[in-house]
């Protein structure tokens, strides 16, 4: 993770609106624990281009780390809004064990909710 930072990083200097390097960046400053760097990194790709469901499925899953699970529910609902769920496999593979789990878990019990009040309507 420290190598792929260095080089993440060196692409964004050089080139600060390239998409793919900010989250190789922030993928790698997660991979190290530096949560709150990544976070940051997100949001000002996210500025650039606020419908990119990599970078809001990677929010969701900082908001849900940080146990604001309001936040990370609004962030995965933009993305299932947007359509662009395809995003949503690669990056399990990129998330902790922990943070993997922790983020299924939710969904399911999200998704579990939502039958649930469907068919007590």
């Amino acid at each position: 993770a420290p190598g792929v930072h260095q080089l993440a990083s060196l692409l964004v200097e050089l080139d600060a609106s390239d998409e793919a390097s900010q989250i190789l960046c922030a993928d790698a400053l997660y991979q190290m624990g530096c949560v709150e760097e990544a976070h940051k990194l997100l949001l000002l790709a996210l500025s650039g281009n606020p419908q990119r469901s990599p970078i809001l499925a990677r929010l969701a899953l900082l908001q849900l780390k940080k146990g604001f699970m309001y936040d990370g529910n609004q962030l995965l609902k933009k993305v299932i809004r947007i359509g662009d769920t395809s995003c949503l496999l690669p990056i399990m593979d990129i998330f902790k064990d922990e943070d993997r789990k922790l983020m299924q878990t939710h969904c399911h019990f999200r998704a579990l909710t939502i039958l649930k009040d469907k068919q007590e309507d």
